[in-house]
Parts: structure tokens; C-alpha cells; sequence
């Protein structure tokens, strides 16, 4: 299967869907490796909660959550990726073995480049307006793909002048928008694809999944998210961020089966 998926890990007490599940790192290390034996390509393990209106973690606390997970994780020789905005976060888990950086700042932080770069690393550049505390505030714009497009560039940019290899955008569903934007997000998933770099789409669980199907709970979005993750594949998406992985997985392989060829292909 050539779509990618990569396998929530949230470390935190309080993401908005699974908050405190895998705080203990010996639990977040079991869900990871769970995540891999289901399908996963890479485990992105994050330390501080990006729900909107969350306040943000200090540097050393964010550290003290996802060192010792990654560092079991690549020891069991699962792939992992850092969820993080943070420079020294983000440098601290390239060390102990982290392949790709999942930046939902877009590479605003000084050095974040520069540092994928310096360790061979990967980097997901994702677009959000504001900040986690801010980005729900307004929700209107004038062409949200525009607009989306606009911030990617900036991120990718960056990322090609400090000479990052493997780049990855993600218009940052939930971050900033709100249901209408999202689906039009998705609808219009094919005009991000001239950016010339794969697209990798977070749906998983979020609020307009719930505004959608009636399901205020994250955990009963897992159908919703699921249908997400289809409708991003079908738009050229390559790769989804996802907490369900292997119901992810085996619904992608039956569409994937299934899909026609696109007109032209080889």
C-alpha cells in the first residue's frame, strides 16, 4: 500500500481524544508498539496538547514526556516521528532517533529547519493560524485554500533552504478552521497537489468529525475519522495521521483495491 499512516501518540493529560490514556511512559511505549504491529509506518509521539485553547508545556516538562518513549520505541526499532513546535525538543528527539519532524507551527521556530536537516531528518509542515490558544477565534477567510497555500509555501521555503530532504504538507484540518473550511479543505485537496511535495492530512477524531455525525465523544468519532482518511487518499493525500490504525489500514487497502486507475496512468 503506497498511502502512508502514521499512528497517534499523545504522552499528555489532556489531548482532547485520549488525555492521559498514555501518560506513563511504559504505557505510551505499549501503545506505540501497538500501533506499529498494527499497520502504522511511523509512531508520532507528542508531548503537549494542541486542542485548541491549550496553554502551552515548558520545554523541560515536554522533554520529561516523550525522551523515554521514543528512546524505547527505537530500541523495539519502531520508525517515530516528534510532534513537537519546539527547537530543543525537536533536536533532543532527533538525537535519541526520531526520523521526521511533525511541526504543526509550519517551521516558524528558529533552527527547525536547520535541524532536520543536520540529523538526515524528515519534516511535516503543517499550516495553523495563531496559536493552539488563539486559532479558533476566527475562522473566516477569504479562500481558505488560498490562505492555506500561502503559509505552506512560507514552511516549505524554509525547509528547502536549509536543505530538507523529505518534505511533507498538511493543511492543518481543525487548526484554525472550522467545519465548512475542513470539507473544503478536503473537497479542494487536489489544488495543494502542484506544490510539488506529498500531502499527509490529519482528520482523526476532531470536532467537525463530531459536528458531522452527532458523536460528541472523540473516541465514538472512530467511523467518521475513518471516512476522513478516505476522502484525503481520494484528494492525493499520501499519507494520514490517525488513532484507529489498523481499522485506518484495512478500509485504505479495500479502497485502494478498488479505486480505477486515474485517466492517463500507466
Amino acid at each position: 500500500m503506497n498511502v502512508r499512516i502514521a499512528g497517534v501518540l499523545n504522552v499528555t493529560p489532556d489531548s482532547f481524544s485520549d488525555g492521559g490514556r498514555d501518560a506513563s511512559a511504559a504505557a505510551a511505549i505499549a501503545r506505540g508498539l501497538t500501533l506499529w504491529a498494527e499497520g502504522a509506518d511511523w509512531v508520532d509521539v507528542g508531548g503537549e496538547s494542541t486542542r485548541p485553547g491549550a496553554a502551552p508545556v515548558p520545554e523541560e516538562e515536554e522533554l520529561r514526556r516523550v525522551l523515554p518513549v521514543i528512546e524505547g520505541l527505537v530500541a523495539a526499532r519502531a520508525p517515530v516521528s516528534i510532534d513537537t513546535q519546539k527547537l530543543g525538543v525537536a533536536r533532543a528527539a532527533l538525537a535519541a532517533g526520531a526520523r521526521l519532524v511533525n511541526d504543526v507551527g509550519g517551521l516558524r521556530a528558529a533552527g527547525m529547519a536547520e535541524a532536520a536537516a543536520e540529523f538526515g531528518a524528515g519534516v511535516v509542515i503543517m499550516h495553523m493560524r495563531g496559536d493552539p490558544q488563539t486559532m479558533q477565534r476566527d475562522t473566516r477567510y477569504d479562500d481558505v485554500v488560498d490562505e492555506v497555500r500561502a503559509g505552506l509555501e512560507r514552511g516549505l521555503a524554509r525547509a528547502l533552504a536549509a536543505g530538507v530532504k523529505e518534505i511533507w504538507l498538511d493543511p492543518g484540518l481543525g487548526f484554525g478552521k472550522d467545519t465548512e473550511g475542513n470539507l473544503t479543505l478536503l473537497r479542494r485537496l487536489p489544488e495543494l497537489l502542484d506544490l510539488g511535495f506529498p500531502l499527509y492530512v490529519g482528520a482523526s477524531r476532531k470536532r467537525f468529525i463530531g459536528e458531522l455525525t452527532g458523536r460528541s465523544e472523540p473516541a465514538a468519532r472512530r467511523f467518521g475519522s475513518v471516512g476522513a482518511a478516505l476522502a484525503a487518499v481520494a484528494g492525493g493525500a499520501s499519507a494520514v495521521r490517525v488513532h484507529d490504525v489498523a481499522a485506518t489500514r484495512d478500509a485504505l487497502t479495500v479502497f485502494l483495491a478498488a479505486r480505477p486507475p486515474r485517466v492517463g496512468a500507466a
